[in-house]
């Protein structure tokens, strides 16, 4: 016996492994509630038809996967045939936690819902009780024992979504030890079968239906190509980053020989006699009107030369270099003069009414070095007096 239930047990491996398909479930995916009821009856050394018992009763389970899934059970019994009456309403009842089998979609697979017919098996051991208060041979029948029930469920899927099933369950259930006293043993005189039919609804799933649904995987070869993808991508990435880091020593350096190009010249806050051209300049990046924070000495020696001179007005200059569009680079200049105006108003509270701006365009006149003509340049407008 052991070994065949080994053997069964690999078989059920093997198989599983196989036939069943990788679906998506949550949590709380997968439940069901359901009735049954129908009619009980000794299974040896009575006349079923004589001696039926009425049952019925309550059954709340999940599906792990389209193939297993487990199942609480109890039923409430109304008779207790072939045996006196106990005098109670309800007789016996027997509740039980049941392993469940769908034997369709084991051997055939899960086509992605539920086939409108399918045969499931279940199996589990319970709990039984009969009850009243009957006296001399008849309190053998006032007793707990340990049950056992096998059972196949006959399955129709109904509806469009499927969320609803009638089954009917030809079953065996044993006392396994017999009134309670007896050896724990499978004993076909000591069963009972039972013909039931039921309804179940499956609660809603997460996935928005009523039943499991096909995991989308990827084989490998997509997985690969994913990888690509993302070396791809964190490989430009890494290109934008040193292409970044270039810009910005070539902007440090640019400053750098801009001011060594300014200390060779005469310095900046000798008010001219006639109006000229301040030293000081703002330097910009390509394609930018953004004043950077590399630049704010500039734009402050500006409002410091405004403070130390209260009659200075000063004209600010926009400039930009020769690449790309005309029409595009005069808006540039515009408003690269506009924000250094901006922020000597704002941050170093400039009078507004003693700076102008204006935009002249694209050039390639101010200095030698391409990169140097996209600046801001200061004239004072101011007489002297």
């Amino acid at each position: 016996m052991k070994k065949l239930v080994l053997f069964l047990a690999v078989f059920a491996m093997t198989v599983s492994a196989s036939a069943q398909t990788v679906t998506e479930s949550g949590t709380f995916d997968n439940f069901y509630i359901g009735i049954n009821g129908g009619v009980a009856t000794k299974a040896t050394g009575y006349s079923w038809l004589k001696n039926l018992n009425p049952n019925a009763g309550l059954r709340l389970g999940r599906n792990f996967t389209p193939v297993f899934g487990l199942a609480a059970e109890s039923n409430a019994y109304f008779n207790n045939k072939p045996y006196a009456s106990t005098g109670t309403f309800v007789r016996g009842i027997n509740t039980s936690l049941l392993g469940t089998v769908n034997l369709s979609n084991w051997f055939g697979g899960y086509l992605g819902q539920p086939r409108s017919f399918e045969v499931s098996a279940l199996y589990g051991f319970g709990w039984g009780h009969l009850f009243g208060n009957t006296v001399s041979y008849e309190k053998v029948l006032n007793h707990d024992n340990l049950t056992s029930k096998a059972a196949l469920d006959f399955t129709f899927n109904l509806g469009s979504a499927k969320a609803w099933q009638f089954y009917i369950e030809p079953a065996i259930v044993w006392a396994l030890n017999g009134n309670g006293l007896e050896p724990v043993e499978y004993n076909i005189n000591k069963s009972a079968v039972q013909l039931n039919a039921g309804f179940i609804y499956k609660f809603k799933n997460s996935n928005g239906t009523h039943n499991f649904t096909i995991a989308q995987l990827r084989d490998q070869s997509e997985i690969d190509g994913l990888n690509a993808q993302v070396n791809s991508l964190r490989g430009d990435l890494n290109n934008k980053n040193s292409q970044l880091s270039d810009k910005d020593r070539q902007i440090s350096d640019l400053q750098k020989a801009l001011d060594d190009c300014n200390k060779n010249k005469q310095p900046a806050y000798v008010k001219p006699a006639t109006a000229t051209n301040l030293q000081p300049t703002v330097l910009f990046r390509q394609g930018f009107s953004i004043v950077d924070r590399a630049q704010t000495p500039n734009v402050e020696l500006i409002a410091n030369y405004m403070k130390n001179h209260p009659d200075a007005k000063i004209t600010i200059k926009g400039y930009a270099s020769p690449e790309g569009p005309t029409s595009l680079n005069q808006k540039l200049s515009e408003n690269r003069a506009l924000n250094v105006k901006n922020m000597l108003v704002n941050k170093y509270k400039i009078d507004a009414s003693r700076l102008s701006t204006v935009g002249m365009g694209e050039t390639d006149k101010l200095f030698k070095e391409v990169d140097f003509n996209r600046v801001a340049t200061f004239n004072d407008d101011a007489s002297v007096e």
